[in-house]
């Protein structure tokens, strides 16, 4: 989450405060507040909709009880000191800030006719708006970052249908310049569509077609430029497609309570966005955890291609044996445009999920506080990678699909980047049925790499060049080669909660951490992993290039030729 504290001078509220020129409420107490039994309240499309919080409810709120992000309940009591930072969470903070917690209040009175969620709803904002002057000395230091503005702005809406007065419209008035502004504005970002979303609503509460025009304008830019044609999210973490397509529905919502027209390319790149989740789910119903998406999130009612190889040019594979079955197995390989937003230095990573189980996962998402494990979890080594021993990582570096096979049974990929100033090469060879993942990493130099296990998974033995591990009765084994020669190569290094420097964690959920076995191989000019599900005494043998794989349920041939695999 990327801040941003704009200081704008008083005078320009000043100056704005005429353009939100609201008709006068009859029934309405002096300081602007809807008067109890003058006015029935009816359910609006500004205070209702899924842009409200479930947590906390209105009665929590009335008790001063805030919880967010599935953290202990904070309690804040009626005077607010909106310097509150309790677990030093700028995803907390983001959340407070946006006030969208006081909008649940006037909902609720829409729903309930009760007076006292609207007069408490009033004393927030109105203590909010007092206490956070813009620059000010004692202003909290998250008031006005951009995602904040953006929230908050729906919220003070909705309150503004209830309240007339001179504080609300002059703070709606100061919102609508700084979302209009282009020096604060995140295009192609999901920031940005809710910068649209604020703008659009104030907009359109107080006819302004100006800042409707611009909102409108601007959305089906950012969302041309953050969702391609192929329907993927450009900011590397499916999570975050979730995020976007949420939010875009509520934008397509606003937008019609607006009377407008929602542009075609919008509504198409929305109509979209379903088959990169689902792509992205894994048969256990997860989505995978890749970038900044925790390993607990369950995407529910998303369509899904026909396809059971899905290939993205914004730098995913996605692939199965089959939907809609919990044995199928599953992969997922990153490669494409260098390191931006949401994403991990996890280009040419692998995941595999198989038999019921995932085996290779990754670190995966902690939260966004700069801490040496949030910035370990970013990094090649808390993926499933190779590693150019002894050269320099060049972060944001472009990785190319450069060889794809794909077949009913069988997909074979092959890709490339120079991340560490010399070439390497990864190729990755997924069999279905008869179970098998191999990967094949070659370079420019002396390579190892690292194979995150599922925290489900126990180590029970390491010799050899195989890894066996084991969840209850069921087995696995990882095999590695050395190539061209096709031996086994011994001296892997199985690591587990290590902190100096950090390996063998993964994070389940936002803000944990738990260990978690790495494998670390060997150094090599080339190394030939492969993954067989299923058993603990998978018999490999060669034959010049030819490997030949025997599992539970019948061999498996491949052919390892110049750094690609068949």
């Amino acid at each position: 989450m990327r801040s941003r504290s704009p200081v704008i001078g008083v005078f320009a509220v000043l100056l704005l405060a005429g353009l939100l020129a609201a008709p006068a409420r009859a029934g309405t107490a002096r300081d602007g507040t809807a008067r109890a039994g003058t006015q029935q309240p009816q359910r609006t499309a500004e205070c209702q909709g899924d842009w409200l919080p479930a947590t906390p409810t209105s009665p929590d709120i009335m008790n001063g009880k805030l919880s967010f992000l599935d953290l202990p309940t904070v309690t804040v009591g009626k005077d607010v000191d909106w310097r509150t930072d309790p677990y030093k969470n700028r995803s907390w903070q983001m959340v407070f800030q946006s006030l969208r917690w006081m909008g649940r209040l006037v909902a609720d009175y829409e729903s309930t006719g009760r007076q006292e969620y609207l007069s408490r709803a009033t004393e927030i904002a109105k203590d909010w708006v007092a206490d956070n002057p813009p620059g000010g000395r004692h202003t909290a230091k998250y008031a006005w970052s951009e995602h904040p503005i953006a929230l908050r702005a729906p919220a003070l809406v909705c309150l503004s249908r209830y309240v007339t007065a001179g504080w609300l419209k002059d703070s709606l008035a100061l919102h609508a310049k700084l979302l209009s502004d282009p020096k604060h504005y995140e295009a192609g970002h999901n920031h940005g569509l809710d910068q649209d979303i604020g703008l659009l609503r104030i907009g359109c509460r107080y006819g302004n077609g100006t800042w409707k025009s611009l909102a409108l304008r601007r959305m089906t830019s950012s969302m041309r430029t953050d969702i391609d044609s192929e329907g993927a999210l450009r900011e590397q973490a499916p999570r975050y497609a979730i995020y976007v397509h949420d939010r875009l529905r509520v934008a397509i919502d606003t937008i019609h309570d607006c009377g407008l027209k929602v542009p075609a390319d919008l509504a198409a790149r929305w109509e979209h966005l379903p088959e990169h989740i689902s792509a992205a789910t894994q048969p256990n119903g997860y989505l995978v955890p890749i970038g900044d998406g925790p390993a607990d999130v369950q995407p529910a009612g998303f369509a899904h291609a026909d396809a059971t190889v899905q290939i993205f040019r914004a730098g995913y594979v996605f692939g199965r044996t089959t939907w809609g079955d919990p044995q199928s197995a599953y992969y997922s390989i990153r490669f494409g445009p260098g390191l931006k937003f949401h994403g991990h230095e996890d280009h040419l990573g692998v995941t595999y999920y198989a038999q019921g189980r995932p085996i290779l996962t990754e670190a995966g998402f902690h939260s966004y506080e700069g801490t040496p494990y949030r910035k370990w979890t970013m990094t090649p080594e808390a993926h499933n990678v190779p590693v150019v021993v002894g050269a320099r990582f060049r972060g944001h570096t472009p990785t190319s699909l450069v060889r794809r096979s794909v077949g009913k049974e069988r997909q074979s990929f092959t890709l490339t980047d120079r991340a560490y100033g010399v070439r390497r090469t990864r190729a990755v060879l997924v069999n279905h049925h008869q179970d098998v993942m191999a990967v094949l990493d070659t370079g420019g130099a002396a390579l190892r790499n690292l194979w995150h296990l599922d925290p489900s998974l126990k180590v029970v033995s390491s010799a050899k060049g195989t890894v066996v591990v084991a969840d209850g009765s069921w087995r696995a084994s990882l095999v590695q080669l050395t190539m061209p020669a096709c031996k086994p190569i011994k001296g892997q290094r199985v690591v587990r909660g290590q902190t100096s420097p950090y390996q063998g964690w993964v994070s389940p959920a936002y803000m944990r951490k738990v260990p978690a076995s790495a494998v670390i191989s060997p150094v090599a000019k080339s190394l030939l992993t492969i993954v067989v599900p299923g058993t603990d005494s998978p018999a490999v043998t060669c034959s010049g290039r030819t490997v030949i794989v025997h599992t539970p349920d019948g061999p498996v041939t491949l052919r390892a030729s110049g750094g690609n695999l068949s």
